[in-house]
Order: structure tokens, then sequence, then C-alpha cells
């Protein structure tokens, strides 16, 4: 076990890596009578093709989500089910490139979290609850399709990448996951829930030899095959499509704008580019730029109006929108402001601003155990260290951001989703 002390930002992480190859990160929090047990694997909707054991396998879009929702099924019952009976509350999702398994609670702490160790490391299917599941999940896709936040940003993506599963929905489409068998299911299993392509997290007063002793007692003692993963051709700068525009049923329209960027690599310096894109953000559009005062005082924006910067396998973009009757306008804006700033420079004091509102936002994150543990995974399996983020803070300055809005805020490199009411018709 190795104890790693933060002072900077006042936590202590202990760690250790199984024979098994699982990676397991407790995080003390003396006093605290709640508890939190966070079980993930790299694996998520962008992950369909891969080779396991000399064998390429595509799988249909959707199936690590699908098999999230199947993993709790078990041969004596049901996972959730067991855990609440416990006094735990426990729940799920799959992202891109993550799935993971969760609960939290403030008693009979070790008894759940040897169930969670337990129904995620041994799969349970039946061609009967698997064909159950479609029915619920394709209700699922329906519901989701019909959300205007997900249509937009799917829209934008379908824009930005002409190849790159990002493209493609993490719940697949109703299409898509009829393809899914209890075969396919038992294969992504073998191939993502390996322990060596895993991380359990634990947040609380806890013990964390015990924790160490449980993983050790109740996962497989192999650390699964190698798997190498195809994310397809690496593409360029230019965007797939520079506009859509979709009809909906909405009181006003609604649009997302994205700028591609390089795609950082795997490592510190990937954590260190997402920073500094997420400080270009707020500083080029935030609620408190210039940029963002101006356009809402002129009535082209309202308070929905936001963005983000963003970073999966192989893509990286930063994407801005909200309700707006004029959206090319705003657009135009968003770009003659990015000019501005590359060229005259950000405003050393709105800088620092900014600079310690993202501080402060890093270390009041630090008050939630999910986010800990989701940070902890994600580093762990992008090859970074979340606790270190003050001192990458240090390292960047004003001319990274600029240098940033310079490079990656380019017409070349912009798409546009749009919704439009529908009785407006499709453009």
């Amino acid at each position: 076990m190795t104890r790693t002390e933060y002072p900077r930002i006042g936590e202590t992480v202990l760690r250790e890596t199984l024979p098994n190859g699982l990676r397991v990160a407790v995080v003390p929090k003396p006093g605290y009578r709640r508890r939190y047990a966070f079980f993930a694997t790299r694996y998520g909707g962008m992950d369909m093709r891969f080779r396991l054991g000399g064998t390429w396998y595509d799988t249909p879009a959707g199936i690590a989500h699908y098999l999230e929702h199947k993993m709790f099924d078990t041969e004596e019952g049901n996972a959730m089910q067991a855990l609440s009976l416990a006094g735990a509350e426990p729940n799920a999702f799959t992202a891109n490139s993550m799935t993971a398994y969760y609960f939290d609670c403030t008693e009979h702490f070790d008894e759940n979290l040897r169930v969670l160790l337990s129904f995620v490391s041994v799969p349970y299917f039946t061609q009967e609850s698997v064909d159950k599941e479609r029915g619920i999940i394709a209700q699922e896709i329906r519901m989701t399709e019909d959300t205007p936040d997900w249509r937009v940003y799917k829209n934008l993506l379908s824009c930005l990448y002409r190849t790159n599963p990002a493209r493609v929905p993490i719940a697949g489409t109703v299409e898509s996951i009829g393809e899914i068998t209890p075969e396919t299911l038992y294969a992504c299993h073998k191939a993502f829930y390996a322990p060596s392509n895993m991380l359990l997290c634990v947040v609380g007063d806890v013990d964390a030899e015990e924790v160490f002793a449980a993983a050790r007692e109740v996962l497989p003692a192999a650390p699964g095959e190698p798997i190498e993963r195809d994310y397809g051709v690496q593409e360029d700068m230019s965007v797939f499509q520079r506009s859509v525009t979709f009809p909906m049923e909405i009181a006003a329209p609604q649009f997302l704008m994205g700028f591609k960027c390089p795609a950082g690599e795997a490592g510190e310096e990937l954590f260190r580019q997402s920073l500094i894109g997420e400080l270009a953000c707020d500083i080029l559009l935030g609620d408190s730029s210039p940029l963002y005062m101006r356009l809402y005082d002129e009535g082209l924006i309202n308070s929905t109006f936001g963005g983000d910067f963003d970073q999966l396998p192989g893509v990286a973009y930063l994407y801005a929108g909200g309700e707006c009757k004029e959206p090319e306008r705003v657009a135009q804006a968003v770009m003659d402001e990015a000019a501005r700033l590359a060229r005259e420079g950000v405003d050393e004091a709105f800088y620092q601003q900014i600079r310690r509102s993202n501080f402060g936002a890093s270390l009041r994150s630090l008050n939630s155990f999910e986010n800990i543990a989701v940070g902890m995974a994600d580093g762990a399996f992008r090859g970074f260290d979340p606790y270190r983020f003050p001192e990458l803070y240090d390292s960047i300055g004003k001319a990274d951001v600029e240098a940033f809005l310079r490079e990656n805020i380019l017409d070349g490199r912009r798409a546009m989703s749009l919704l439009v009411p529908a009785k407006e018709g499709r453009a």
C-alpha cells in the first residue's frame, strides 16, 4: 500500500494494485458516517470495436449501456434489491469511455462492498432477461431522443466527426440494440470487466486494509487478457458537416456550436489541456465574460446559454449554446471575440479572476464523494493524478489560454446544430 499526502488540498489517498491488476484507491474521510464505494471499468459507449485473444469484435452501438443494465441480474435475484435491503443506495452509469457501479451507505458497508464486487465480476444473463430488457431500453432511447438538450448535442457531434464513435449515442438506437444477445454481452464482459481494466475507489471513514482484503477475496485472481481498442482513423481538424437543422416540439429555437480541437495525449498533459480548455471557455463565453454580458444585454442570449470543453478518446471539442433566435449572429460574435482576445490578449485581472474561480470549483468538488471517485477513475484510466490540479494550475499562464483560443476557435473547425419549432419545418 502506498500513502500519498496532498498538503495543498488537505487530502490523503491510499493506493494499492492487487496481484490481479485491479487498482484500488481509498480516500479517508475521518468522522464521516457516510461511506461510498465506486467500482468502474474502462469501457463505455465508444468501445464498440476491440480485439481480444487475437479476434476482432464489432459490437452493436449501445452494448456497454445494455450490459450495465443487465449486470444487476444475479442467479439469486437482483443485486440492486440486495443492496437496498442492506441500507445502501445503489446506482450505475455508462459514459463514453467508462461504466461504473456504486453505492453509499452509513451501515453494513463491508457487506455491501462484497455484494458490489461480486455482482459486477460475475455476469448472469438468460435469453429471456436479455429480451425483456430490450423493450425497457428501447423505451428509454425513445424518451431520450425526444429531449432537446440530447438531440442538439448528438447532432453537433455528428457534424463535427465523420467516423469517430463519439458521434454514436451511448445507449445506441432501437435498431442497434436489437442485435444484442447473451453471447455478445458475455464476450464484452470478459473483455472489459477484467480486474486489470478496472478501478475500485472507496471514500469515507473506512479501514483501507479491509477494503483491499475484500477485493482480493471476492474478485477473480486472473487479471484478464490485454485489450486492443479501435476508434477508427484519427480525423483531421475539418468538420464532417457544417450545420444541421432539426425540427422538434419546442417553444423557442435552440442551438449548439462546436469547435473541433486536437485530441490530447494520455497522461498529465491531457489533464493540463482540459484545465486550459475550461479556462479558455469561461474567459471567452462564461457568464462573467464581456461577451456574455454584451450578448445578454442585447437580448441575443438568455440564462440557458453556456459552454464547456470536453476530451474523449481520440477527440476534443469546445462547445456552447442555448436558446437563441439568431444563432448565426451569436456564433459570429463568438468568433470575433476569440479573434480579439488572441490578437489583443486576455485582460490580466480577468484571467486571474477566472483562474481563481476555476481553482475554487476544483477545491469545492472535493466535498462530493461522487466527484472524488469519478475523478480517481478518470485519472487512473487516462494516466494522471486528479489531485495534482494545484500544480497544473501553477504551470498554466495567460499565454496558454490565448494560444488555445488562437489555435482552436477557427471558422474551419466550427459546426452548428440547430433545433427549430416543428411548425417551422426542416431547413
